[in-house]
């Protein structure tokens, strides 16, 4: 067959799109694509890099790469980041209606992507993810401590979605191929701020899905290392409670009210060691508690639940005296209660203490969601 002949063939197949979101991955970046263009002689491919205006120099690589092969597509977004929304905005921008994602660090093997892709159109599926936990599968770039982590996050994830997902292995994986034709419409409606976009999608699909895994070979990153760390672990916490409460409750509101667990703590913890090692009264404890939690409050949320607009440097500062003059008025509620409860209904702190926390809720999400993140 002439080479007229075999694009003629690959053109009447359905082709097929290869989403990479990237951040500073200008070490690893150029051989992945390299390795992801030999699949051309399959059927025909476009790469899509999605990057989240990295510092490296990653999309300058990509561009040079792209005015080479036109197989070759970036998007550099500006203001908005994430690997969850870096995913979904490569699926919802693919050209075809079969779609693969894959890490951009050289953890995923090119014949993954074929087996994933056999798997999709020979079995009809909606999606097929990669597992690093079947029996075929090998971890070769996993510490034993994200592999533990790995597996304790599996367990809780199997547990909080649809009974139908109970054979997977993996939800936490970044690899995937996606019947778009199936999928698209779900997600269109996946949360951004999630944990894991293949968890997310899974749980907002109520179980209509038709899934299966493929064993992976988890290769080491090519360079660099793991992008793990707390807020990822807090996003999970986060996602779980979502699924849990149906996705009636806000993701951001159940965040601000985790932290807001933590501030009831520390407010408690203040309280306590004024009254006890400074021997000041209830009366005069209570304001400095409060603030102190207000004050905690406003640096995890800055560094959690509202991270994508983290404020920093002297806006951090600015940030959290717009957040106490927010929270004066609630502030002033919560004191007045508590202290009206303590002495008259009942003269003991914390019951005191959580009948004024339980008001300011609600009005600190709501006021400070607005007026110091700017987040609707």
């Amino acid at each position: 067959m002439s080479s007229t002949q075999e694009q003629q063939g690959k053109s009447n197949t359905t082709g097929l799109s290869i989403i990479l979101p990237t951040f500073n991955e200008a070490e690893s970046i150029a051989a992945v694509i390299q390795s992801l263009l030999a699949l051309d002689d399959h059927f025909g491919i476009e790469i899509l890099v999605i990057d989240d205006d990295s510092t490296d120099g990653t999309t300058d690589i990509v561009r040079h790469l792209a005015r080479q092969d036109q197989r070759i597509r970036i998007i550099r977004r500006l203001g908005r980041s994430g690997l969850a929304s870096a995913i979904k905005e490569g699926l919802i921008d693919a050209i075809h209606h079969r779609a693969v994602v894959m890490d951009s660090d050289g953890q995923h093997e090119p014949a993954s992507v074929l087996d994933a892709v056999q798997a999709l159109d020979q079995r009809h599926l909606d999606l097929v993810a990669g597992s690093r936990f079947l029996d075929q599968s090998e971890i070769r770039g996993l510490s034993s401590r994200r592999t533990d982590g790995s597996t304790l996050a599996n367990q809780l994830a199997r547990r909080s979605l649809p009974a139908s997902y109970g054979h997977l292995t993996d939800y936490m994986s970044g690899f995937m191929a996606l019947n778009l034709r199936r999928c698209l419409p779900l997600i269109r409606d996946v949360d951004v701020n999630g944990f894991k976009f293949l968890y997310e999608l899974l749980a907002i699909s109520r179980g209509q899905l038709a899934v299966a895994e493929i064993p992976l070979v988890f290769q080491p990153r090519l360079h660099g290392s793991s992008k793990l760390d707390s807020a990822i672990l807090w996003d999970f916490l986060v996602s779980l409670l979502h699924t849990a409460s149906l996705r009636l409750l806000p993701r951001r509101a159940i965040s601000f009210g985790l932290v807001g667990a933590s501030g009831v703590l520390v407010q408690l913890a203040v309280t306590a060691l004024l009254m006890t090692l400074l021997r000041l009264s209830f009366q005069q404890a209570l304001p400095i508690a409060v603030i102190t939690a207000a004050s905690s409050n406003y640096l995890i949320n800055n560094a959690l639940t509202f991270r994508d607009r983290r404020q920093r440097g002297a806006r951090l500062l600015r940030g959290l005296l717009k957040f106490l003059l927010v929270a004066s008025l609630p502030a002033l509620a919560n004191v007045g209660l508590a202290t009206s409860f303590y002495t008259l209904v009942n003269a003991h702190a914390i019951w005191a203490q959580l009948a004024g926390i339980v008001v300011v809720y609600i009005w600190n999400y709501a006021a400070s969601s607005r007026f110091v993140w700017n987040s609707p």
